[in-house]
């Protein structure tokens, strides 16, 4: 994958879970996204407990594997805005104006972020919730968030087509 390309991207910081990484594989490999992972993950890196939960998407998307966070940073300088997403945000991601690069950035599912990760975010994001709650699971949060981004920068896909359309439908034109 070529990580120059304007592409959206997920990063996922540490992740606890290999099915969430499975699901990040599964959602970025549909969505035509980029997908890096920040290590060390809280689990053994063993591919076919990754594969099992990215079924065959893993065969279309490998993530971009990155031994640290320091490594990430170096990777994408000057490349895209970091947006964290996080429930430390006032900001709602429904507000913000996504472009093109930009890469979503989700924490441990455990711990989300240490503050350093936090300061060099370009922007911290959140997901308005019902008071009291904690938190979405990390994945279903970035779907939400990259939902919007696409819809914002990309394209549509029309169902059942493998075509991208270069233009978004009108608001009377779309289905309701």
């Amino acid at each position: 994958m070529n990580i120059d390309a304007p592409l959206l991207r997920l990063a996922l910081y540490q992740p606890d879970i290999p099915q969430n990484v499975g699901a990040a594989i599964r959602l970025c490999a549909c969505l035509d996204l980029g997908l890096d992972v920040i290590e060390p993950c809280g689990f053994p890196w063993d591919e076919r407990k990754v594969r099992g939960a990215a079924m065959d998407y893993f065969d279309k998307l490998s993530p971009v594997r990155h031994s640290s966070w320091n490594t990430f940073r170096e990777t994408y300088r000057d490349k895209g805005r970091v947006l964290l997403l996080t429930t430390q945000s006032d900001l709602s991601y429904s507000r913000m104006r996504f472009l093109p690069g930009d890469i979503l950035l989700t924490g441990r599912e455990s711990a989300g972020v240490p503050e350093s990760v936090h300061d060099a975010a370009d922007m911290r994001i959140g997901i308005p919730m019902a008071a009291g709650l904690r938190s979405l699971n990390v994945i279903n949060a970035a779907a939400m968030v990259l939902g919007e981004a696409l819809r914002q920068t990309r394209w549509n896909i029309t169902p059942g087509s493998d075509k991208k359309q270069g233009s978004v439908l009108k608001a009377k034109d779309a289905d309701p």
